[in-house]
C-alpha cells in the first residue's frame, strides 16, 4: 500500500528539483517510498503511522473473518434443531456443547440457562458474538477521517512554506513549487489511506450486518421451538 501510495505521490512532484530546502537523506535517494516520504514534510511521520495502523488492523480482521469462516458449522446447527423439535432439550445441549460456531455457541448458552431466561441468555449471547466481531472497527473509523485531516494538515503547511519563500528576497522557483509538491505529497497519502480503509470498513461492517442477522434469526428460532 505503501508503494502505491508513494509511486501515485511522486508523480505529482516529479517536476520539482528541490523541495522547499528540505534536505533528504544520501540513504533515501534513488529510492522513490522514501524519497517521497521525506518530500512530504514533517506531517508524513504521522501520516505512516496511521498507515501502519490500519494495515494491521485490516490485516487482523481479515485472519479473523477467515478463521470463523471456517469454524461455522450449519450441520451442526441443523442437527441440533432437530433435537429441539422433538423436545430433546438435553440432547440440543450436548449436541451444541464445545462447538466453535458462534451460532451453535450461542443456542448452546441459552439453552444452558433454559431453567432461568433463554431469551436473555440468548441475547447475551450474541451480544458477546457481535462484539467479537465489531472489534477495532472504532479504530477503522477514525482512521478514515484522521488521514485526511493529516494529509489537510500536510497542504496548509506546505503552502505557507511556500508563502514564506515567496515573501524572501531570494526567491527560486523550485523552492516554492516544494512547498506545493509538500501539499499535494500529504494530501494524496491522506486520501489513499482513507480510500483504502473505507472499503474493508464496509466490507468488515457488511459481514458484522450478516452476523447479527443470523444470530437474531436463530436465536427466533430456538425461541419458538421451545414454545411450540
Amino acid at each position: 500500500m505503501l508503494t502505491l501510495l508513494g509511486t501515485f505521490a511522486s508523480v505529482l512532484a516529479a517536476e520539482a528539483a528541490a523541495y522547499g530546502g528540505r534536505t533528504i537523506p544520501d540513504w533515501a535517494k534513488g529510492n522513490t517510498i522514501f524519497e517521497t516520504f521525506f518530500k512530504g514534510g514533517p506531517v508524513m511521520y504521522p501520516i505512516v503511522a496511521v498507515l501502519v495502523v490500519a494495515v494491521a488492523v485490516v490485516l487482523e480482521r481479515l485472519v479473523w473473518w477467515t478463521v470463523q469462516s471456517a469454524r461455522r458449522d450449519p450441520k451442526k446447527l441443523d442437527t441440533v434443531y432437530a433435537a429441539l423439535e422433538e423436545g430433546n432439550i438435553a440432547g440440543a445441549v450436548n449436541l451444541a456443547r464445545g462447538s466453535k460456531d458462534p451460532l451453535v455457541r450461542t443456542v448452546w448458552h441459552g439453552l444452558s440457562h433454559v431453567h432461568a431466561s433463554v431469551e436473555g441468555a440468548l441475547q447475551v449471547a450474541s451480544g458477546v458474538e457481535l462484539q467479537r466481531a465489531a472489534r477495532f472497527m472504532s479504530v477503522m473509523d477514525t482512521t478514515i477521517t484522521l488521514a485526511p485531516l493529516l494529509g489537510l494538515l500536510g497542504t496548509v503547511t506546505g503552502i505557507m512554506g511556500s508563502f514564506n519563500f515567496v515573501g524572501a528576497a531570494d526567491l527560486a522557483p523550485a523552492k516554492v513549487s516544494g512547498g506545493i509538491a509538500e501539499a499535494l505529497i500529504a494530501t494524496a497519502c491522506g486520501l489513499g489511506i482513507a480510500i483504502f480503509t473505507l472499503i474493508f470498513f464496509n466490507f468488515f461492517n457488511a459481514r458484522v450486518a450478516r452476523l447479527q442477522f443470523e444470530l437474531e434469526s436463530t436465536s427466533n428460532n430456538v425461541i419458538l421451538m421451545l414454545n411450540s
